[in-house]
C-alpha cells in the first residue's frame, strides 16, 4: 500500500463521517487534502496524519473524538495492522508487511517510470537558465546555473509538466561590439582594447577567424570589426554550446536576442510591438521625448525607460518584447534562473509581468542563485580572469561537479571542497549514493550466479525492522520528487537519495538475499532480490533526475 493508496481509504472513511457531521452537505475533500507523514519515531507506526486536527473545526467536533472515529473506519481496510490516536488527535498508522513489502515489485514493474507524477499537469513552463553572453567560455557561475536549472527541469518534466528549457543568447547591444573590436586586435597582434575582452581565447577565435576568411586583413578597419564579430560570435556559441552538451545540459530552444529587434521587409520589431502592447494595457507613458513604462504600479522601485529620447532602446525593451514571446509561444508560467548580481531584476521582471496584463504572483518566478566558489580551484589559463567550465568538468568530473551543485538550494552560497568530492569514500555524497546503486547490481548479479531469482515475490516476509525502514523511504520517494518540483529545490532529491543509500546499506549488512554455505534458496531470498533491485531502480531514477550518472560497478 503506497501513500496514495493511503490517502484514497483515508478518504473513503473521513468523506462520510464529515458529512455526517455536517448534514448531508458535502466535506468537497480529496485526497490531496489529507497529507501522510513518516513519523520521525518509527514506533509511531509507518504512516502519521493530522486530519482530525485539520478538520475537527470544519466539522465542528473534538479533534481527538474524531480522530477516534476516523481510526475505527481504518481498522478494518485491508493492509492496515492497527491504527492509534496519539495526542490531541493525531492518527498513527502501520501497515501489514505483506501490503508495506507489495511496493518492491510495483517499483521494479514501473522500472524508471517509478516516482513521475501528475502534481504539475497542465503547466505549460518556460525555464530560462545560463543564457550567458557569447562573448567568452562559461564561468563557475553559469555552471551552477546550467546543473540547477537542468535539474529543476528534470523534476518538473517528472511531474507531468510541459517545459521547455531556453537559453537567451545576449548578442545584441555594445558587448559585442566591444568582442569584435578584441578580435581584431588580437588579428593585428595589437593590446586588448581597454573595454574589450582578454585572454588566450580571443587569440584563438582571432586565428579561426582569420582561417575562415583569409582576407579579412584586407578590409577597412569597420568592415573587419563587422566581419569578426559574426565570426567569432558562431564559433564562441558553438564551444559554448559542445561544453554544455559535455555537461549533459540540453536546451530546446536557443533564442536570439537579435530576433527581438529585427524588422523584416519592412515590418515592426517585435520590441516595437512589445511597445505599443504595452501601451495598449494603459502601462506607458511619455516624458521629455522617452517612452516609459509605469512600472511602480507593481511594485517597482521606479518607472522603467524603455526607449530613450534619441530614439535607441533600453535593454528593458528587449526584457519586454522576451517576456511578451514566451507567452505568445504558449507559455502560460516563465521561470527565468538568473545569477546574484541579477537580483534587481526580480522587481523589474514582475512589474513587467504585471504591465503585460499578467499575474506577477503566478506567471512569473524569478530565481536567483547565490555565487559558488571551490577550494583550490585555479583561473582559466584561456580566459585569465574566470574558472571555466571545462576545467571544472576535467578537474572533478562531471558526475561530482553535477550532484555537488544540485544538492543545495540555490540561494545559498555554496564552496565546494574538490578534495572530498575526488574521494571515493563515504564521505564523498556523489559517491556514497552511487556506491549503493553498483551495490544493487552487484547482489543482483550475485544473486544471479547463487541461483537466486525473482520467481517468486512474499512481502509479508519483509518484517525485518531495516526491511521496514526501506520499504518505507521507497515509498517517500514519488512524494519528494513532487515537492521538489513544487518548491523548485531538486537538492531535496539529492538529500533524499543520501538516506536512501544509508538505509540500503543498513538493511545490506542486516538481511542476505544470498543463502549461506550449503543453505537452501528459500521465498524471502527471492522476495528480498525484488526489494534490492527496486531500490537500485530509485537510486538511478534519483541520479537521472540530477543529470548523474548511476554506475552499476564501481
Amino acid at each position: 500500500m503506497d501513500p496514495a493508496a493511503l490517502s484514497a481509504a483515508l478518504l473513503a472513511v473521513i468523506a462520510p463521517l464529515a458529512e455526517a457531521r455536517r448534514e448531508g452537505s458535502s466535506s468537497g475533500l480529496t485526497a490531496a487534502d489529507l497529507p501522510l507523514e513518516r513519523p520521525k519515531n518509527r514506533d509511531h507506526g509507518d504512516w502519521a496524519s493530522n486530519a482530525a486536527l485539520k478538520l475537527s473545526k470544519v466539522v465542528g467536533a473534538n479533534p481527538r473524538e474524531f480522530a477516534a472515529e476516523i481510526a475505527a473506519g481504518l481498522e478494518g481496510v485491508a493492509g492496515i495492522a492497527s491504527v492509534e490516536v496519539a495526542g490531541p488527535g493525531f492518527i498513527n498508522i502501520r501497515l501489514e508487511a505483506a501490503a508495506a513489502g507489495a511496493l518492491a515489485k510495483t517499483i521494479v514493474e514501473q522500472g524508471a517510470a517509478f516516482g513521475s507524477n501528475d502534481s504539475q499537469r497542465g503547466n505549460t513552463i518556460n525555464l530560462e537558465f545560463v543564457s550567458a553572453n557569447p562573448t567568452g567560455p562559461l564561468h563557475i557561475g553559469h555552471t551552477r546555473w546550467a546543473a540547477l536549472g537542468d535539474a529543476i527541469a528534470r523534476v518538473l518534466l517528472a511531474s507531468g509538466a510541459t517545459l521547455v528549457r531556453e537559453f537567451y543568447i545576449n548578442d545584441a547591444g555594445a558587448q559585442m561590439e566591444r568582442f569584435g573590436r578584441s578580435v581584431v586586435a588580437a588579428l593585428h597582434g595589437e593590446p586588448t582594447p581597454e573595454d574589450g575582452y582578454g585572454g588566450a581565447y580571443i587569440g584563438a577565435l582571432a586565428e579561426r577567424v582569420a582561417a575562415a576568411q583569409p582576407g579579412i586583413r584586407d578590409l577597412d578597419r569597420a568592415e573587419q570589426i563587422t566581419a569578426a564579430t559574426e565570426l567569432a560570435y558562431e564559433f564562441q556559441l558553438g564551444e559554448i554550446q559542445a561544453s554544455l552538451e559535455r555537461f549533459n545540459v540540453h536546451f530546446d530552444v536557443w533564442f536570439s536576442e537579435r530576433t527581438l529587434h529585427a524588422r523584416v521587409d519592412g515590418q515592426p520589431s517585435l520590441v516595437d510591438e512589445a511597445v505599443d502592447r504595452l501601451r495598449a494595457q494603459g502601462h506607458v507613458f511619455d516624458d521629455e521625448g522617452a517612452v516609459w513604462v509605469r512600472t511602480t504600479d507593481f511594485g517597482d522601485d521606479k518607472d522603467r525607460v524603455i526607449r530613450r529620447s534619441n530614439g535607441e532602446y533600453t535593454y528593458f525593451a528587449a526584457d519586454a518584447a522576451y517576456y511578451l514571446n514566451k507567452g505568445d509561444r504558449g507559455f502560460a508560467h516563465k521561470i527565468y534562473l538568473l545569477g546574484a548580481d541579477h537580483h534587481g531584476y526580480v522587481h523589474r521582471l514582475k512589474a513587467l509581468a504585471g504591465a503585460a496584463g499578467d499575474d506577477p504572483e503566478k506567471d512569473i518566478e524569478v530565481l536567483i542563485g547565490q555565487l559558488v566558489s571551490i577550494n583550490g580551484a585555479k583561473l582559466s589559463k584561456r580566459a585569465g580572469n574566470i574558472i571555466e567550465l571545462d576545467d571544472l568538468q576535467e578537474w572533478l568530473g562531471t558526475d561530482a561537479l553535477r550532484y555537488s551543485l544540485a544538492r543545495y538550494p540555490a540561494d545559498s552560497p555554496l564552496t565546494l571542497d574538490p578534495e572530498i568530492l575526488q574521494k571515493r569514500t563515504n564521505d564523498n555524497p556523489v559517491f556514497y549514493v552511487q556506491y549503493a546503486h553498483a551495490r544493487t547490481h552487484n547482489v543482483a548479479r550475485n544473486a544471479a550466479d547463487s541461483g537466486v531469482d525473482r520467481s517468486e515475490f512474499a512481502p509479508e516476509m519483509l518484517e525485518h525492522e531495516t526491511e521496514s525502514a526501506l520499504l518505507g523511504a521507497l515509498q517517500e520517494y514519488p512524494r519528494v520528487v513532487a515537492y521538489a518540483a513544487e518548491v523548485r529545490e531538486p537538492h531535496r532529491v539529492a538529500r533524499y537519495l543520501e538516506e536512501l543509500a544509508g538505509l540500503y546499506h543498513r538493511w545490506y549488512d542486516n538481511c542476505r538475499v544470498i543463502p549461506l554455505g550449503d543453505a537452501p534458496i528459500e521465498s524471502v531470498h527471492r522476495t528480498r532480490l525484488w526489494l534490492n533491485d527496486a531500490t537500485g531502480q530509485v537510486l538511478r531514477n534519483g541520479l537521472t533526475l540530477l543529470g548523474v550518472g548511476a554506475p552499476e560497478r564501481m
